[in-house]
């Protein structure tokens, strides 16, 4: 499996930045690789995730909105592995 994830974020998000200050010590540490995708892009993302971005999806299809704490993304991305 390909360790790729994507984060569903929008311009000026304040909880996105802190989202990716969260994920990116988990990335590193676990050798994943994030994409973030603008949901402002996209109306069928903007329906989608409007309401509650930052949303993380992994590979397998599982996603995870805000809030969440480094402690859950490392679990994930564990079990993702695995």
């Amino acid at each position: 499996m390909v360790k790729q994830l994507t984060l569903y974020s929008g311009p000026h998000c304040h909880l996105c930045d802190q989202a990716k200050a969260i994920l990116y010590p988990q990335l590193s540490e676990q050798g994943w690789e994030m994409v973030e995708v603008n949901i402002r892009e996209s109306d069928a993302l903007q329906q989608e995730y409007g309401m509650r971005i930052p949303v993380l999806a992994l590979p397998d299809g599982r996603e995870k909105g805000w809030p969440f704490t480094a402690a859950q993304i490392g679990r994930m991305l564990q079990s993702a592995s695995s």
